[in-house]
């Protein structure tokens, strides 16, 4: 999409999002109503997916969102709806804690806006950690996994936080 991660070129594929079976290999899509799917995560149980939308808005006063789908015999994705709004700014990548809060890295708005939003399972706004910096994105690392790793900008910041992260055995 542009040369700042290679080179400008024409996608060779549809911007949706894909579903890989591991038995026969073939993709399918599984989500196709998101301009510019990005960053995504499972909530613990695994019956709901997020995914982070980074295209522009076409129109002023729509939303930069996280959307949300239920995951459907573990195949199929339903119900898109919105989770997040993360305007005047976007997200890009996101993880989930064990508590099902959604941690977005967030940025391109400024003071007071850069850094990580924790976003409760209802979609509510229950934290912030600011950074100096657009924060790209996050994972969850250490023994316990409850140290936030964030790559931002120029910097790679991180710090003990008082949950643990989603993350497969």
């Amino acid at each position: 999409m542009s040369d700042y991660e290679g080179h400008k070129a024409a996608l060779e594929l549809p911007a949706v999002v894909y579903r890989l079976d591991p038995k026969t290999h073939e993709a399918t899509v599984v989500a196709n109503d998101l301009d510019k799917p990005n960053g995504l995560c499972f909530s613990p149980d695994e019956k709901k997916l997020y995914i982070v939308d980074t295209g522009a808005p076409r129109h002023e006063g729509d939303p930069h969102p996280i959307r949300v789908y239920d995951v459907v015999d573990g195949v199929r994705l339903k119900n898109g709806r919105l989770f997040a709004n993360m305007a005047p700014g976007s997200s890009d990548g996101i993880r989930c804690d064990v508590d099902g809060n959604v941690w977005s890295a967030a940025g391109w708005a400024g003071e007071g806006f850069n850094g990580v939003h924790v976003i409760a399972p209802d979609g509510t706004l229950i934290g912030k950690i600011h950074l100096p910096e657009t924060c790209a994105n996050l994972c969850f690392g250490g023994v316990k996994k409850n140290r936030l790793f964030m790559a931002a900008s120029q910097s790679l910041y991180a710090v003990y936080v008082n949950t643990q992260g989603a993350q497969m055995p």
